[in-house]
């Protein structure tokens, strides 16, 4: 399904919180895809001396910049849960940057294809049309509440607050195109990540073989 006109070919991959996009991600990478994660495009930009920090100070005040000069995750997490109009300010400031930031990395890649890891792909709203294909990773709810206090050290009430947040498992699984099962372990992965591999190769060399077009 094609979605948008940049001359490579690219794949959204989402999930909920704990259904292991970075353990897939990470295993594309290894099979010559490249990634561009908006998580870590985010965290460079609220890092000490990060791009989008003077904004982020002048409209919320230097209380929400740690020692080192970064954003306070905890405490901007913690207001913006709380306050809808402080979350649409943030999302104002940091967003178009991010997307910028994830256009420039797209160009700069060199992967057999470009795989977008964006957690709230789905939330987003825009993301399902910049797209070729939407990758999901699926799991039960249960495990992923298990998984991130395990991981995380968070209680099962925080856990299910932020899943909250989230779209639904129903909703990102209406919108996905192609699922990627993680309710088992890393050896029940490697071939469904084989087999769409394998597919976005194809995908990806028929594209190639197209005009290149720019919206």
């Amino acid at each position: 399904m094609q979605r948008q006109n940049a001359p490579y070919f690219s794949v959204g991959l989402t999930g909920g919180i704990g259904c292991g996009k970075s353990t897939v991600a990470d295993m594309f990478a290894a099979r010559g895809a490249s990634i561009v994660d908006t998580d870590q495009i985010a965290h460079s930009l609220t890092a000490p001396n990060g791009a989008a920090m003077p904004a982020l100070v002048a409209e919320f005040g230097a209380g929400y910049a740690d020692a080192r000069g970064a954003l306070d995750r905890t405490k901007m997490r913690n207001l913006v849960f709380s306050d809808a109009a402080a979350k649409a300010k943030l999302e104002a400031i940091l967003h178009p940057r991010i997307r910028q930031a994830t256009l420039a990395a797209a160009e700069a890649a060199t992967g057999s294809y470009v795989i977008f890891a964006v957690p709230l792909l789905v939330e987003s709203g825009g993301w399902v049309e910049r797209v070729n294909r939407v990758l999901v990773i699926d799991c039960l709810e249960s495990l992923q509440v298990s998984r991130v206090m395990a991981r995380n050290g968070l209680s099962e009430e925080q856990v299910k607050a932020i899943m909250a947040t989230q779209a639904t498992r129903a909703m990102r699984l209406a919108a996905a195109d192609d699922v990627i099962d993680n309710n088992g372990d890393l050896a029940a992965l490697a071939p469904q990540i084989a087999q769409l591999h394998d597919l976005y190769l194809a995908f990806s060399k028929r594209m190639a073989g197209m005009a290149p077009q720019r919206l």
